[in-house]
């Protein structure tokens, strides 16, 4: 006979659906009780859970919630991202499907100018192989309990609850740190899981290994080095040793002519205006990398614009609504160029001496 201590709610709950069935009273509860040699108020405290009334207990409330709890977690944990029918592969996108269709771990470091498409590829390359993707929006105040997990308080008691990088690891989904470059040293706490050895969650005292087909990707507009121009405000110097940890950094450039012309036709666009803004956008970039302006269309605000038509049904205006964000003088010569570009004055512009 088991010592009182080591009785257990299982145990009591077993010796009463063998001799009674589910619905139980105070009569069997002492009965079953006694024969464990537990007291009767132990007994009741242990089977609070299945309490229906005064002196009455039924034995399957607590098995039917968990099983509705269990659906709604399965039904809420399906990480597998949405196929976008709009979307068209381009850059490193076939490389990150290879590393991801490989189910090797292989941190993968993914660096670029904002807006063209380093973290929709990550996403889209997952949907395209049926494979879950957990992404890690990473701030300066993100850490370890972000990352990992920690105890949560749930109806008076403190529950641990994982983190999306223990539900990665134990799920062998994909982990997508999206702009790590904003994270403090506190991402530190992920050096073991880049090395692929899973990681020790000492306050529970449990060692998690990656399942089967786990790896990272990490996205950022810098390569972890600060940004020197201060286009990237709140990005960080990242630690050698966390960035020696991904073997391989893409260069994620703008798609192009040919492709962003056809993003933009996917988008709702017709060929002529996704034909202009497509050369819009390639006259700025190439003033912007020749130093001559401070500001750049990405393929992301070209989509916006786009989109912006398709509502306000007026091409200037959705244009000057996307690129109001830009200071006066530049936002101008922005909607100046534009207005050349549509007209098809092509000898007013020229992609070699844009000035602005």
């Amino acid at each position: 006979m088991p010592r009182k201590s080591e009785v257990t709610t299982a145990q009591i709950v077993e010796n009463l659906i063998n001799a009674y069935g589910a619905e139980v009273c105070t009569e069997h509860v002492r009965a079953i009780a006694e024969s464990l040699d537990v007291s009767y108020p132990t007994a009741c405290k242990r089977l609070d859970e299945y309490k229906t009334g005064r002196g009455k207990w039924n034995l399957t409330i607590a098995e039917r919630l968990e099983k509705q709890l269990d659906d709604t977690v399965r039904e809420d944990q399906c990480f597998i991202p949405d196929k976008d029918a709009n979307y068209v592969p381009f850059g490193n996108f076939s490389d990150v499907k290879k590393i991801i269709s490989s189910r090797q771990f292989y941190p993968t470091f993914i660096t670029g100018l904002s807006g063209n498409g380093k973290t929709v590829s990550v996403e889209q390359a997952c949907a395209a192989l049926n494979r879950e993707l957990i992404r890690v929006n990473i701030t300066i105040e993100t850490d370890e309990d972000d990352l990992i997990g920690g105890f949560r308080l749930v109806d008076g008691e403190t529950v641990w609850h994982n983190g999306p990088v223990v539900e990665a690891l134990s799920r062998g989904a994909v982990l997508l740190l999206d702009e790590v470059d904003l994270a403090s040293n506190k991402i530190l706490c992920l050096q073991s899981v880049l090395e692929g050895k899973g990681i020790f969650l000492k306050k529970i005292g449990k060692y998690v290994k990656p399942a089967v087909g786990f790896t990272v990707f990490a996205t950022a507009n810098t390569k972890g080095k600060g940004s020197d121009d201060g286009r990237f405000v709140g990005t960080n110097v990242l630690n050698e040793a966390f960035l020696e940890r991904f073997p391989v950094t893409f260069e994620q450039e703008y798609p192009t002519a040919t492709t962003e012309t056809k993003i933009l036709i996917n988008n709702g666009a017709d060929e002529q205006f996704a034909d202009n803004l497509v050369k819009w956008a390639g006259v700025i970039r190439k003033t912007f990398y020749d130093g001559g302006v401070d500001e750049i269309i990405t393929t992301r605000r070209l989509v916006h614009i786009v989109q912006a038509n398709q509502i306000f049904g007026d091409r200037i205006k959705a244009i000057t609504n996307c690129i109001n964000r830009f200071d006066a003088d530049t936002k101008q010569s922005f909607l100046d160029l534009y207005t050349k570009v549509d007209a098809g004055e092509e000898s007013e512009y020229n992609e070699e001496e844009a000035q602005f």
